[in-house]
C-alpha cells in the first residue's frame, strides 16, 4: 500500500470506529508532503503538468492510481472521484498536445485507418492507381528523353493554379524541368489515392489528403539547395555567402522568437506612431475592451454612428493601418462618426470568458456608449472575420428582443454557416477538439504562437516554405510592410471562448441549426430586419467566400453582397487607388429569388477597383446627413486616453 497524507481532501484515510486507523509504515522513497497535494481533480492535474517538477508529478498520479488499486470499495469511493479522473484525463492530453502542437495523433490515425481499410477492400481502386502510376511512370520516362534534346518540348503536367515555386525560367533548363515534373506527376498520384476510395468519411478523406499534401511538400525539389536552379544560381552570384546570410537570417529569427520579440522590421511599424494614427480618443475601457471614438474631419457629420468590431484573433488595426489604406480613416473623411473596439489581449487568468462575455461585454457595452454620446441614434454595425460572427448573433439576439438600436448590420469575411467552411474544418472533429481543448485548459489560454501555427500549416507554401527559400536558402529579406507587421502581432484566445466557438459553431454547426442561445434563449438571424451588406473575397482561406455567402439562406432581409479580389485580409484593406483590384456586388432585395453563389458569379459583372466606395454609398443611403459634430465622450464616458489606446500595445 502506498503511504498517503492523512489531509488531502481527495484522499482520506480509513477510519475504525470513527477513529483513524493505524497507518503502515511509511515507505523509503521521498514522500510528499501534505502542502504538496493539490486541493482539486484539476489542481492535481495542472500540477502534474509542471514541467520543472516531474518527479513530485510522477508521484502524484502515483498516489491517485494508487489509492484506487490497493484500496477496498469503501475506500475507493473516498478516493479522486470522476471530477480528478477527468482531470487526469485532460492533463495526459494535454501533455500529448504539447508535443504535437495541438494536434490529435488519434484522430489522425483514425483518418488513416479509415482510408486505408477502405483502400485495402477496393480492388477496383488500387487497380485505377496501379494503371495510373504506370501511365505517369511512361510519360514520365518519355519526357525526360525528350526533353533533353528539346527544350521546347511540353510539359506532362502543369502547376495547380497559385503554385508558383516553378514559375522561373530557370526551371525549364534541365534536369530541374524533369525534377518538379516528376515530383507533381507524384504529386497528382496522391491526390487520386487520397480521393475517391469508396466508402471513407469525407472528413476523414480530407484529413489524409491534406497529411498527404503536406509531407509531400517537405519533398519538393524547390525546397533544396542543390535541386532548386534559382537557389544554385544565387550561389554562384555570391560565391556562397547567400547560404552565410541565410544561416544569419535563421539564427536571427530563432532568437527573436525565443525571446517573444516580433520578426526583423516590424518594430518600423508602432501603433500609435505611424500605424493606428487616425486621431481619436479612448471613451470606455473594461475589463474587455476598450471603446475608441474617432475625431471628425468634415465640418458636418452623419446623424447614424458607426461602430466597428474587429476580431479579438488579431488587433484592431488591420483597419486602421497607414493613413493611405486606413479603412477608418476613409469612413472619417467622408462624414461618419466612427467607434471601433479594441480587445484586451487576454492571459491564462481569463480563461473563463466566455463567448457570450464578448457579446455582452464588448459589443452591447460599447452601443450603450454609443447611445451615451448620440442619444436616439441608430448605429451601423460593422462586423469583421470573429466579430462579424459575434455581431451577427448580436444583431439576432436584438431582433429577438425587440431592440430596434441597429440601422444595417456589415460583414467583412464573416461566416455564419460553418457547414463549409474550408479546411480549418481539418482541425474541427471531436478528437482534435479534445485534445486542443486539453491544451488550452492547461494553458488558460491559445498562444498567439500555436494560432499562427494552424493558419501557417494551411498555407505551407506561401508562409512556410517559400520563406525558407527565400530568407534561408537565397539569403535575402522580404521587406516588412504595414500588413506584415499587423499580422505578426498576434493575441492569444481564452480557453473558454475558443472551446465554445470551436464545438458550437464550427463543430455543431447552432447558429446556421436555429439552436444557438443568448441568455438561454434560441436567436435565429431570420429576425434580422435591417439591411445587411457583406464582403467576402476570391482567396479567403479563412473564411471561404461560398461559406461566407450561405448568410442568404439564413437571413429574411435585404443582402447586398460584394466578392473582391485578394485574400482574407489584403481583400478587405483594398483603398481606392490600389492596382490590380476588382470586385462583383449584387443586391439581393426581400422575396427575391435566391441565387447559388456560382449562378451568382454568372450574373454578376466585376467591377475594377475598390469596393470601399460602394460600402460607404451603402451607408450614406441609410444615413441622415448634415449633423453637427457630437462630443467626445458623454456623462459617464470620459475621455480616458488618446487613440489607439493601452490595450493594443499589449503582447
Amino acid at each position: 500500500m502506498v503511504n498517503l497524507p492523512a489531509n488531502s481532501p481527495r484522499i482520506q484515510p480509513q477510519t475504525v470506529g470513527g477513529a483513524p486507523a493505524a497507518a503502515p509504515e511509511p515507505a523509503p522513497a521521498p514522500a510528499v508532503t501534505a502542502q504538496e497535494v493539490p486541493a482539486s481533480g484539476a489542481d492535481l492535474a495542472r500540477a502534474a503538468m509542471d514541467f520543472s517538477k516531474l518527479p513530485e508529478a510522477g508521484r502524484l498520479f502515483a498516489q491517485a492510481w494508487a489509492r484506487m488499486a490497493f484500496h477496498d470499495e469503501e475506500d475507493f469511493e473516498r478516493g479522486p472521484g470522476p471530477e480528478a479522473l477527468r482531470a487526469v484525463d485532460r492533463a495526459a492530453a494535454a501533455l500529448s498536445a504539447r508535443a504535437t502542437s495541438g494536434l490529435s495523433p488519434t484522430a489522425l490515425s483514425l483518418s488513416l485507418m479509415d482510408w486505408w481499410m477502405h483502400l485495402a477492400a477496393a480492388p477496383g481502386k488500387q487497380a485505377e492507381l496501379a494503371l495510373k502510376a504506370w501511365r505517369k511512370s511512361a510519360r514520365l520516362g518519355a519526357y525526360m528523353v525528350a526533353s533533353s534534346f528539346d527544350r521546347n518540348f511540353p510539359n506532362c503536367i502543369q502547376p495547380l493554379p497559385g503554385d508558383e515555386r516553378f514559375s522561373a525560367p530557370a526551371w525549364q533548363d534541365w534536369p530541374f524541368r524533369f525534377w518538379y515534373q516528376a515530383f507533381l506527376l507524384n504529386q497528382q498520384w496522391w491526390h487520386n489515392a487520397t480521393h475517391g476510395v469508396p466508402g471513407v468519411a469525407p472528413h476523414n478523406e480530407a484529413v489524409v489528403a491534406f497529411t498527404a499534401r503536406q509531407l509531400l511538400d517537405v519533398f519538393s525539389p524547390s525546397n533544396s539547395p542543390f535541386t532548386n536552379p534559382e537557389v544554385l544560381r544565387r550561389a554562384r552570384e555570391t560565391g556562397g555567402l547567400n547560404f552565410v546570410q541565410g544561416a544569419r537570417n535563421l539564427l536571427e529569427d530563432a532568437a527573436r522568437k525565443a525571446s517573444g520579440q516580433p520578426p526583423m522590421g516590424a518594430e518600423a511599424f508602432e501603433p500609435g506612431r505611424n500605424v493606428a494614427v487616425t486621431p481619436g480618443e479612448v471613451i470606455f475601457r473594461n475589463h474587455l475592451v476598450e471603446l475608441i471614438q474617432y475625431r471628425a474631419t468634415t465640418a458636418t457629420v452623419a446623424a447614424e454612428p458607426v461602430l466597428i468590431v474587429p476580431a479579438w484573433i488579431m488587433k484592431y488595426y488591420i483597419l486602421d493601418l497607414s493613413p493611405e489604406n486606413s479603412l477608418i480613416r476613409y469612413l472619417v473623411s467622408k462624414g461618419h462618426t466612427v467607434f471601433c473596439l479594441s480587445w484586451r489581449n487576454v492571459t491564462a487568468e481569463d480563461r473563463d470568458l466566455g463567448f457570450d462575455d464578448y457579446r455582452s461585454e464588448g459589443v452591447m457595452a460599447a452601443l450603450e456608449a454609443i447611445n451615451a454620446v448620440v442619444p436616439g441614434e441608430k448605429v451601423h454595425a460593422v462586423g469583421y472575420c470573429l466579430g462579424g460572427t459575434l455581431l451577427s448573433i448580436t444583431a439576432g439576439a436584438m431582433a429577438r428582443d425587440d431592440d430596434d438600436r441597429l440601422a444595417s448590420v456589415t460583414l467583412f469575411a464573416a461566416q455564419t454557416d460553418f457547414s463549409e467552411a474550408g479546411e480549418l474544418q481539418l482541425f474541427v472533429d471531436p478528437g482534435e477538439l479534445y485534445t486542443l481543448e486539453s491544451m488550452m485548459w492547461d494553458q488558460g489560454v491559445l498562444s498567439s504562437g500555436q494560432m499562427a501555427g494552424a493558419f501557417e500549416m494551411l498555407r505551407s507554401n506561401d508562409l512556410v516554405w517559400s520563406r525558407l527559400v527565400h530568407e534561408y536558402l537565397m539569403g535575402e529579406r522580404t521587406p516588412m510592410n504595414d500588413l506584415m507587421a499587423w499580422n505578426a502581432d498576434a493575441t492569444r484566445m481564452p480557453y473558454r471562448m475558443h472551446s465554445q466557438y470551436l464545438r458550437q459553431l464550427f463543430l455543431d454547426n447552432d447558429l446556421a441549426a436555429g439552436r444557438y442561445k443568448v441568455e438561454g434563449r434560441p436567436i435565429s438571424l431570420q429576425d434580422i430586419d435591417v439591411p445587411l451588406f457583406v464582403v467576402g473575397t476570391e482567396r479567403d482561406h479563412v473564411a471561404p467566400w461560398r461559406s461566407v455567402y450561405k448568410i442568404h439562406q439564413l437571413t429574411d432581409t435585404d443582402v447586398t453582397f460584394v466578392l473582391t479580389s485578394g485574400g482574407h485580409n489584403a481583400g478587405i484593406v483594398s483603398e481606392p487607388g490600389h492596382k490590380h483590384r476588382h470586385f462583383r456586388l449584387h443586391e439581393t432585395r426581400h422575396g427575391d429569388h435566391h441565387l447559388g453563389p456560382d449562378q451568382w458569379v454568372e450574373a454578376t459583372p466585376i467591377e475594377e477597383g475598390s469596393w470601399w466606395p460602394a460600402w460607404e454609398a451603402f451607408l450614406s443611403a441609410r444615413s441622415t446627413p448634415g449633423r453637427a459634430l457630437p462630443p467626445l465622450g458623454a456623462p459617464g464616458y470620459p475621455v480616458l486616453c488618446p487613440a489607439p489606446g493601452t490595450y493594443v500595445m499589449q503582447r
